[in-house]
């Protein structure tokens, strides 16, 4: 393994890199963010500006028929990427290498996060925080959720001691993760990934509360997947607290599939807050036109979350145009800063707080919501995509130039 320092080249010479290959690994890529930064970065780059070549992917059908058809990307599905994770694991470990050195890659960009096999120049990704807060682990108990949680800790801790370089997504996780190892002195870099504008809608005007009524109520959406980490059981709390108090017509759609513990610690709270589901809707997972309907009928975003890495559904409110409540945790403050509402995502009467001051003043929402979708206009796909790029081709030359000095 050859070490590298977190400082950049002060140049890189073009004439140095040409004509790369590039493999990446997406066989952890099976949902969500993962698959969606992959195949926004695969449809936004221009790979020959940064002397890439050719770019081989492997990776399972699903995930691979979402990319588009580049004509310098060669998509490839090995049989055993299709089985159960333990097989994808095998493959990982004892066949990536060598296709990837079969196939002349000459860097190996794993975006998953998880590198086991040996082939070097490699960059990885940090995606996932969960392994690295002990506090939303233990959420689990003890339970298979658990134990998956901490073989990830250990493998993606190796996974970023024995890599050439490391992207992550924010500051926030960077210092986690720096502080989880006691100190990371590899090569990195903070590359935000992008926003779909799909979303994108100019804030609406901010009507008072005292408009609403039974028939028109006032909307609040809560995108995210049911989890332990998500509270949205504590939301409903809060919630009903400010009906039950100030008898204001609010309903919240909760939107996004569900980890069954935590759908059945959330339907507790349901039944006994809107036994006659008067207010809560609990829509499930839905499609992308969906969505951007759910979020243009809203007029307030809540994400009360207590561990993220990037959320992509926080930007996601910010480009719709709504005011947004959050919790003060992780990297919301980074990426929101003073452009929204913070509350303790694990205390009803803070959340309670936090939202009826939203809703009480009119202006406010109006200012934060301009304010937070001006900001969500920095985060683009194709930003991202050069950094990505650029980063890998410097990992890369860095790579080489330290073997050069080695052999001399």
């Amino acid at each position: 393994m050859w070490a590298f320092s977190r400082k950049r080249p002060k140049e890189m010479k073009k004439s140095s890199n040409k004509n790369i290959t590039l493999g990446i690994d997406a066989t952890n890529l099976l949902q969500g963010g993962g698959r969606t930064h992959l195949v926004e970065i695969l449809r936004t780059v221009d790979i020959y500006k940064y002397d890439f070549a050719k770019v081989i992917i492997w990776g399972s059908k699903e995930t691979l028929d979402l990319i588009d058809d580049r004509k310098w990307l060669e998509k490839k599905n090995p049989i055993l990427l299709e089985k159960g994770l333990l097989v994808r694991s095998f493959w990982q470990r004892f066949r990536l290498g060598k296709e990837a050195l079969a196939e002349g890659c000459d860097i190996l960009w794993v975006p998953g996060g998880t590198y086991v096999s040996n082939f070097q120049p490699v960059v990885v990704m940090s995606r996932n925080m969960l392994p690295f807060e002990w506090n939303e682990m233990l959420r689990y108990g003890l339970s298979f959720s658990f134990i998956k949680l901490i073989l990830l800790r250990v493998t993606q801790i190796r996974s970023f001691k024995n890599s050439n370089g490391v992207i992550f997504l924010t500051q926030y996780a960077y210092s986690r993760v720096n502080e989880v190892m006691n100190g990371f002195d590899g090569f990195y870099k903070i590359i935000p990934h992008g926003i779909s504008r799909r979303f994108q809608s100019l804030p609406k005007n901010q009507e008072s509360i005292d408009i609403y009524t039974k028939n028109n109520p006032y909307r609040i959406v809560y995108v995210s997947i049911i989890n332990v980490y998500k509270h949205q059981w504590v939301v409903i709390e809060a919630l009903a607290n400010l009906r039950l108090i100030h008898g204001w017509s609010i309903v919240i759609d909760l939107v996004g599939p569900s980890y069954p513990p935590a759908y059945s610690l959330l339907m507790k709270y349901v039944n006994r807050y809107d036994p006659n589901r008067e207010w809560v809707n609990i829509c499930g997972e839905i499609s992308y036109n969906d969505l951007t309907l759910m979020y243009q009928r809203a007029d307030l975003g809540i994400f009360a979350s207590s561990c993220e890495n990037m959320p992509n559904i926080l930007l996601e409110t910010m480009i719709a145009g709504l005011p947004i409540a959050t919790a003060y945790r992780g990297p919301m403050p980074e990426i929101l800063g003073d452009r929204g509402i913070y509350f303790d995502p694990e205390s009803p009467k803070d959340i309670a707080k936090s939202v009826s001051y939203l809703i009480m003043n009119p202006l406010l929402r109006q200012i934060l919501a301009q304010k937070s979708y001006a900001k969500s206009l920095q985060y683009s796909w194709k930003k991202c995509a050069n950094e990505t790029f650029s980063f890998l081709a410097q990992s890369l030359f860095m790579y080489r130039t330290q073997r050069k000095q080695c052999v001399a």
